[in-house]
């Protein structure tokens, strides 16, 4: 495993790919209504590059064929942009990234879309949580396995399964780099963090514990709870600093 120990004036560079993944991330959150399609989305980020000229980190990457992944209800992840109309209570994950300069942002976020059940609404809640405490612990000297830990036990404390299939991962010069970031994990094992590492924190929770075991559809891309059941998907691309780590992703309102 080779690890990308990025300067600050690297992380400087990837600031600038990090901050319009987050603001093309939103755009296309705040567009998400009952009545559109998937491909509607997409459509949304395919004009934010060509009016920003930038590229979309996942078009093409290993074959994907949209702009970002879109994945509603029981889809957890590369979730393909199509003809799948939106209804209300659906949750529709936004997961996009956008590359700039040399560097990849990769962020989501999951909508909820007119969502009346308690139990949605306490999982997309708890999936903002297990993300908000993947973020505080990550820092110089951390373990990964700390921060999966700390993932680990906001989702499970709550009663919701976490995906074991899928993890977070290093984001820099490539979308996917080195080193793996799981979503679980034992206190004080699995690499330590250093000053320069950028990945991605991305817990992804479902509403049972069964639904934690996925597989993958037949486009060989839509990853799916087994049961069936919800699953919520939150992301930031974070540098690890000097004294913590910064969020490269997100405005001041976003968790």
């Amino acid at each position: 495993m080779k690890v990308d120990i990025k300067t600050k004036a690297q992380i400087d560079q990837m600031r600038t790919a990090c901050r319009m993944t987050a603001e093309i991330r939103d755009i296309c959150a705040n567009a998400v209504e009952p009545g559109m399609r998937t491909r509607d989305i997409d459509a949304l980020v395919k004009d934010y590059c060509l009016k920003n000229k930038v590229k979309a980190s996942f078009f093409g990457y290993a074959g994907f064929p949209g702009m970002l992944c879109v994945s509603v209800n029981d889809e957890v992840i590369h979730g393909i942009p199509g003809e799948r109309m939106i209804m209300p209570g659906d949750i529709v994950k936004c997961d996009v990234g956008i590359y700039t300069k040399g560097y990849n942002g990769d962020t989501s976020r999951t909508v909820m879309v007119g969502v009346t059940d308690p139990e949605v609404i306490r999982l997309v809640e708890t999936t903002k949580k297990c993300l908000a405490a993947g973020v505080a612990t990550a820092g110089p000297g951390v373990h990964l396995g700390d921060v999966g830990y700390a993932i680990q036990k906001v989702a499970e404390d709550a009663g919701f399964g976490v995906v074991r299939d899928w993890i977070g991962h290093g984001v820099g010069r490539t979308v996917h780099e080195d080193p793996e970031v799981p979503n679980y994990g034992k206190p004080g094992t699995k690499l330590v963090l250093k000053p320069g590492m950028t990945i991605a924190i991305e817990p992804m929770i479902t509403m049972t514990q069964a639904g934690a075991k996925t597989y993958v559809a037949d486009n060989d891309w839509t990853v799916i709870t087994k049961d069936h059941s919800m699953a919520a998907h939150f992301e930031h691309t974070v540098a690890i600093t000097d004294d913590g780590c910064e969020i490269l992703t997100a405005p001041a309102d976003y968790p």
